[in-house]
C-alpha cells in the first residue's frame, strides 16, 4: 500500500540527524521543509538535496514564531554536543524551551503529530543502569551541563502538558549516543574526537581512566526508530528510549579506533570533565515490544563507515594527505 504523501517539518534539519531523516523521508515519497539556524547544522549535509524537488531549506531560529503549513513536525533543533551548548547556554535553554512552545503552538494549530528529539542526557549521571524510561534520573540543575539537560526536560513537560491540556498527538525520543557520517567534526563528542585524531595521528584524548561506558547507535539505526516511534498509534507517546543497548568503554572504542584507521596515535589522558556520566546504556525494552525496534549495525561495522566520510572531509580540507600520499 502506497503511504500518503505528507509535508514534513524538521527543525535542525541540516544537522547530523536532521539530515539523515531528510533523506530517508524523501526516499519515502514524503515532502520535507528543512529549517535551521546554522549554528551548527551545516549547508554542506544537504547540499545534495537542494535540487530534489521534494524538499525545501529555511534558514529560521525557533526561538522566533515559524508560520508554515505542515502535516508533521520532528523538533530535533538544539546544539547536542557539550562544546556548542556550552558555548551560549542561555541561547541552548531557550532552544529548548521556547523553541518547544513554538513548535507546540505550531503542531497545535496545525492540527499536526509532533516529535520531540529528547535525550539520554535527561537521566544525568545515572543510578540506575541500565535506564528505562521510568527512572527520572540524577540532574545537577546548576551545572555546567545543565542548559541541555534541564532545557530537554522542561521540553519533554512542555510537550506531555500540551498532550493533556490540548489533546495534541505527540512522540517523545530519548536519544543515546548516535554516531554516523556528517557528524561535526569539531563537535567534541567521543567518537568524531577520536577519529580525527586519529587520522590527523595526533594524540587520542581520553578523559578519566576510560573506563566509563558509552552505548554506541548508528545514525541509520536512529533514524529507523524514529521515523517508527512517528508512525506508532497515537497512544504510543512515549517517552522512548532509542539506542544501542551493547555498552562499550571509552577505551575500548580508542583503541578500536586506532585499529580501524591503522594510525600511530598514542592515547593520552586528561581529568574526566564536570557532571560526566560513569555510565550510559539504554534499556530499550519498550522499543522493542512497541516498535519492533532495535539497532542492526555493528560498531565494527559504523565506524568504518564514519572513519571513510572523515577521511574523505579532512582529505578534501587538506587536513590530512590523501591515502596514497601517506602510504608513500
Amino acid at each position: 500500500m502506497p503511504i500518503a504523501q505528507k509535508r514534513i517539518l524538521i527543525t535542525g534539519g541540516a544537522g547530523f540527524l536532521g539530515s539523515h531523516l531528510s533523506e530517508r523521508l524523501i526516499a519515502a515519497g514524503q515532502d520535507v521543509l528543512c529549517v535551521d539556524n546554522y549554528f551548527t547544522g551545516r549547508r554542506d549535509n544537504i547540499l545534495h538535496l537542494l535540487d530534489d524537488p521534494r524538499f525545501e531549506a529555511m534558514r529560521h531560529d525557533i526561538t522566533e514564531p515559524l508560520y508554515i503549513e505542515a502535516d508533521e513536525i520532528y523538533n530535533l533543533a538544539c546544539p547536542a554536543s557539550p562544546i556548542h551548548y556550552q558555548f551560549d547556554p542561555v541561547q541552548t535553554t531557550k532552544t529548548s524551551v521556547i523553541g518547544a512552545i513554538n513548535m507546540l503552538g505550531l503542531a497545535k494549530r496545525l492540527k499536526a503529530k509532533i516529535l520531540q528529539a529528547s535525550t539520554s542526557e535527561v537521566y544525568g549521571d545515572p543510578a540506575l543502569h541500565p535506564q528505562p524510561e521510568s527512572y527520572r534520573g540524577n540532574v545537577n540543575p546548576i551545572g555546567p551541563r545543565a542548559c541541555y539537560d534541564e532545557g530537554k526536560r522542561c521540553a519533554e513537560t512542555l510537550f506531555f502538558d500540551y498532550y493533556r491540556q490540548h489533546n495534541l498527538r505527540i512522540r517523545v525520543v530519548r536519544i543515546f549516543n548516535t554516531y554516523g557520517p556528517r557528524m561535526h567534526p569539531n563537535d567534541g563528542r567521543v567518537v568524531s574526537n577520536f577519529i580525527v585524531q586519529a587520522l590527523k595521528g595526533e594524540a587520542i584524548t581520553l578523559y578519566g581512566d576510560g573506563s566509563q561506558t558509552r552505548a554506541f547507535c548508528y545514525v541509520d539505526d536512529l533514524i529507523d526508530g524514529m521515523m517508527r516511534m512517528m508512525a506508532a498509534p497515537d497512544d504510543i507517546t512515549g517517552p522512548m528510549n532509542l539506542g544501542n543497548p551493547v555498552e562499550t568503554s571509552v577505551a575500548e572504542l580508542a583503541e578500536l579506533v586506532i585499529e580501524l584507521t591503522g594510525s600511530r596515535s598514542k592515547i593520552v589522558h586528561r581529568p574526566l570533565p564536570i557532571d560526566d556520566p560513569i555510565q550510559r546504556c539504554p534499556d530499550i525494552s519498550q522499543a522493542r515490544a512497541l516498535l519492533d525496534w532495535q539497532p542492526h549495525t555493528a560498531l565494527r561495522v559504523g565506524l568504518q563507515r564514519t572513519i571513510a566520510y572523515f577521511d574523505r572531509l579532512l582529505t578534501e580540507r587538506g587536513e590530512i594527505a590523501p591515502a596514497a600520499e601517506a602510504a608513500a
